[in-house]
């Protein structure tokens, strides 16, 4: 095996599971990220499979995976190119584990390098779909067909395997598409089988976690909700806990799963902050308070999250005020009703994915992954937070959430709701946050709100709300000029919200909402249709 110098971790808190290092004696896939936008991706696919995966840094060291005791290793794509000077390496020192590795496209090149192959840039780059023309049907590819169509994304191929490697498949493109060491259980694949082009992708998945790994789907909603309940009265001891409760699936299931475990020493904090939806904010208070029996505190405080955003115009800077005044508000609010030891959190692992800092590498300075956006609850807080921070959630996924919440009892109504944003509308106005524009917004959000659910294509969205413009065009109403704003439509479809499609929304339910838009709400005179997906663009406009 080569030897290489490889940067450690210096605390492996960080990279431990939802519940500290709870993880060590539960059966998991750790996943190596070297940059892909698709790491989290493979994460959910495993648990797709009932078993516990989780994304750790590339830096990870052997001996640090030892002590999380996985069942398997999976290397992933990356943006790099192996033979450049400063690609990003694993410990070389995995090899020596004695676990079953699967390398995917990046990975599957490092493996190959690391272990004497040889690669080199493709004469002919392969992105998107390519269809898969298999050898070796056993083993990582059980149950994948010949001619499956595969998702590609590569520029560079093996051109030489280590010894002991075989090819398992192959493209008119890439010789190598799939390789292994059966008697060591190492595996590549040139290929992304974590992307929902790619036919078979999740039975290879399978093969992997239950075969190769010999794991047992133990990774359920009711084994996570009771873990949770008892980590959280571990945690908690006797003290109180002040929940920053918004109405969302992700929110309103911590709040049962807290209530569940510490009773009345939690309590639910809603601030209004002006940012929501037209008749929400009376409408979660009731049904909290009423329905479910969970005490709420209704904050209002609309001028001074206004006052804060008054003349911002970047969005970063948009998130990370409105965070600071969350969290300040809570501190000014809890101090009166406290005292409190533990702020709880409905964070969620995108969230803490697309807010992380750039990864650096320490020894060379190159960037490995990009932040994307940060996000409220997690970029805002500030280092000197008084509370001790509790999130049981956010290693979980939106639709492992919304089975949690299903477990614990919750409503229908709340868990199929659509992902709302934590600084609400503040981040679909485009540009400056104005009274007035969260007014036309708001009207126009309620007409989209109310077409979806009376058309009954609600559940057929992932999400769909509108976005106000900064910009005025030229519109003619009743014979008179008018210069007002653009609403932009956004109908998504997704699975996670780490990729997403626009929704081929019917030209009858669009014509409608423009139509009642342009007339019912003042300052509005077009509407257009977002036809963009995630990548390239985001779900949300901020």
């Amino acid at each position: 095996m080569p030897s290489q110098t490889q940067p450690s971790l210096t605390d492996l808190e960080e990279n431990s599971g939802p519940h500290g290092n709870s993880n060590v004696d539960r059966q998991m896939i750790a996943i190596l990220d070297f940059g892909s936008q698709y790491s989290e991706l493979i994460a959910r696919r495993i648990r797709e499979t009932q078993v516990y995966s989780e994304v750790l840094s590339y830096r990870t060291t052997a001996e640090q995976l030892k002590q999380l005791n996985p069942k398997g290793i999976i290397l992933s794509g990356g943006p790099n190119s192996v033979y450049a000077d400063h690609a990003p390496v694993c410990d070389p020192k995995i090899w020596d584990l004695g676990l079953p590795v699967l390398g995917v496209c990046y990975g599957m090149q490092l493996m190959v390098q690391q272990l004497g192959g040889r690669v080199e840039p493709s004469k002919t780059a392969e992105y998107g779909k390519a269809s898969l023309v298999i050898d070796d049907p056993t083993d990582l590819l059980t149950n994948v067909e010949s001619g499956a169509t595969m998702w590609m994304s590569h520029g560079d191929s093996v051109t030489q395997l280590p010894d002991d490697f075989v090819v398992l498949a192959h493209t008119t493109n890439t010789p190598c598409a799939a390789i292994a060491n059966h008697q060591h259980r190492l595996y590549g694949v040139q290929f992304h089988p974590e992307v929902v082009h790619s036919e078979g992708g999740q039975a290879l998945i399978r093969n992997f976690v239950y075969h190769s790994c010999e794991c047992e789907p133990t990774w359920t909603t009711d084994a996570f909700v009771e873990e949770a309940i008892r980590e959280v009265k571990a945690r908690v001891g006797d003290k109180r806990v002040l929940l920053a409760l918004s109405g969302g699936v992700d929110s309103s299931t911590l709040a049962f799963l807290l209530h569940k475990a510490i009773g009345d020493r939690l309590t639910c904090m809603f601030i209004d902050q002006g940012f929501m939806r037209k008749g929400e904010p009376e409408r979660l208070v009731k049904l909290f308070q009423e329905q479910f029996h969970i005490s709420v505190v209704h904050v209002q405080a609309r001028e001074r999250f206004l006052a804060q955003l008054d003349g911002v115009m970047d969005p970063e800077v948009k998130r990370k005020r409105i965070g600071h005044e969350f969290i300040q508000v809570f501190e000014e609010e809890s101090r009166r009703l406290g005292p409190f030891d533990y702020l709880a959190q409905g964070t969620l692992y995108p969230d803490v994915i697309e807010s992380a800092d750039t990864n650096v590498d320490p020894a060379t300075g190159e960037r490995v992954a990009v932040k994307i956006k940060s996000h409220h609850n997690v970029g805002g807080l500030p280092k000197d937070l008084r509370f001790k921070l509790v999130e049981p959630l956010r290693k979980l996924f939106k639709d492992e959430v919304r089975k949690v919440g299903r477990s614990l009892g919750l409503p229908e109504e709340i868990v199929n709701r659509h992902p709302f944003p934590g600084p609400g509308l503040a981040i679909r106005i485009i540009g400056e946050v104005t009274a007035e524009r969260l007014n036309i917004l708001r009207d126009a959000d309620w007409v989209v709100r109310q077409e979806i659910n009376r058309s009954g294509y609600y559940h057929d969205f992932w999400q769909a709300f509108a976005v106000l413009l900064p910009i005025r065009s030229v519109g003619v109403m009743g014979d008179q000029r008018t210069y007002a704003h653009p609403v932009v439509l956004r109908f998504i479809s997704s699975e996670d919200g780490m990729t997403a499609d626009w929704s081929r929304a019917p030209y009858e339910l669009l014509e409608t909402i423009s139509n009642r838009i342009v007339n019912e709400v003042k300052g509005v005179n077009r509407v257009v249709y977002d036809i963009t997906s995630k990548p390239p663009g985001t779900i949300e406009w901020e």
